[in-house]
């Protein structure tokens, strides 16, 4: 199993829509790194919800129901979305300010590439922020 993390800005979909949704597709990516990181993705596979510019905090847990295909928001071959669904709530939401004051957590994209919307987390990371959560 692998894990990541996504953001998505609040006003724009929010974990709350996303439970409403009970499932969406992961659209809008637009940068190659991000794509690859979708391209990764397994069915299966456990992703951390992060809301960014508002709130700034890990606030759910989905789950990867549908590998990388073609984004239909665009012609462009070059994007693709995989579909999540919501999988659990955090107890408590996880902010970015406690993520860069854990010292487990420096490495993490979220703190070293704060412009990346899609990345990787190893299980140890992973594990961390849902103990945080606790």
């Amino acid at each position: 199993m692998n894990y990541f993390l996504v953001k998505s800005e609040p006003f724009k979909y929010s974990w709350e829509q996303f439970l409403e949704d009970k499932q969406t597709f992961w659209d809008g990516v637009r940068n190659y790194q991000a794509r690859n990181n979708l391209q990764a993705m397994k069915n299966g596979d456990l992703v951390l919800f992060y809301h960014s510019n508002e709130g700034k905090e890990v606030v759910g847990i989905a789950k990867v129901v549908k590998e990388a295909y073609q984004d239909p928001t665009t012609n462009d071959e070059r994007w693709v979305v995989v579909d999540l669904a919501p999988f659990e709530t955090l107890k408590n939401p996880v902010t970015l300010e406690t993520i860069k004051a854990d010292p487990q957590l420096q490495n993490i994209a979220l703190v070293r590439q704060g412009r990346l919307s899609v990345m990787p987390l190893a299980r140890e990371e992973f594990d961390r922020i849902i103990e945080l959560s606790n």
